[in-house]
């Protein structure tokens, strides 16, 4: 494609389309939900530039992420370019208050407020005081550090016996 500048009118619409996209994983989420997209603006070339930060530096969903953003945006009519940046370092604060209503609604613990300072690093996984996104109990326990996304580990609430996952703060 030939790179025609953009007015902002087309920054606009391509800043609503990749506002849409969702999360492979978590397709209940938008990237923007996610707070994965970070900027979408007019690059020194003039065409459309979006910048995404993955939730962890090897995150294996990336490249999806890049062409689900590159796929919305050429159906669109949009000629754009994707830019992943490292810096600043992803945060499970940026995770919106409609991507924490979507994850509770879909069965998923929302993050708390992520941990701010230095942050000890333990062999064991973090102890977490969270509420059972399907009955409301406190009363949960780890079951997996992991679950089926790097940055979830599922838990199982006590009360009502029903296992679910939970978004890490970082």
């Amino acid at each position: 494609m030939s790179a025609v500048a953009v007015d902002d009118e087309v920054l606009a619409r391509a800043r609503q389309v990749a506002a849409g996209v969702r999360d492979p994983e978590m397709p209940m989420l938008t990237l923007l939900d996610l707070g994965v997209l970070r900027d979408v603006a007019r690059g020194d070339d003039g065409r459309v530039r979006v910048t995404i930060t993955p939730t962890y530096s090897g995150c294996p969903v990336m490249a999806t992420m890049r062409d689900d953003l590159l796929h919305a945006l050429a159906d669109a009519g949009l000629d754009a370019d994707v830019t992943v940046s490292l810096r600043p370092a992803w945060s499970s604060d940026w995770i919106t208050d409609e991507g924490r209503r979507a994850l509770r609604q879909h069965g998923i613990s929302p993050p708390a407020a992520a941990p701010q300072g230095p942050v000890l690093l333990q062999l064991l996984a973090p102890s977490r005081a969270l509420t059972c996104p399907q009955c409301g109990s406190s009363r949960t326990e780890l079951t997996s550090a992991f679950g089926p996304t790097a940055c979830t580990a599922l838990y199982r609430c006590t009360t009502c016996r029903e296992p679910f996952q939970h978004v890490k703060e970082i």
